[in-house]
């Protein structure tokens, strides 16, 4: 799961296919995808961008 996520997989999409409920998921898993600021706000300006 850590590695769809730090992939770019929306967290709605890697709880239903692990099972999870997306609050379940994000708190199993926050951990594995800290960190990551930098891409994060790169994805925001570009949306914004848009």
């Amino acid at each position: 799961m850590s590695l769809w996520l730090n992939g770019g997989v929306p967290a709605p999409e890697v709880a239903v296919r692990a099972g999870h409920g997306v609050d379940v998921l994000l708190r199993v898993y926050a951990k594995s995808i800290d960190g990551q600021e930098t891409i994060v706000n790169k994805r925001i300006e570009d949306a914004l961008a848009a």
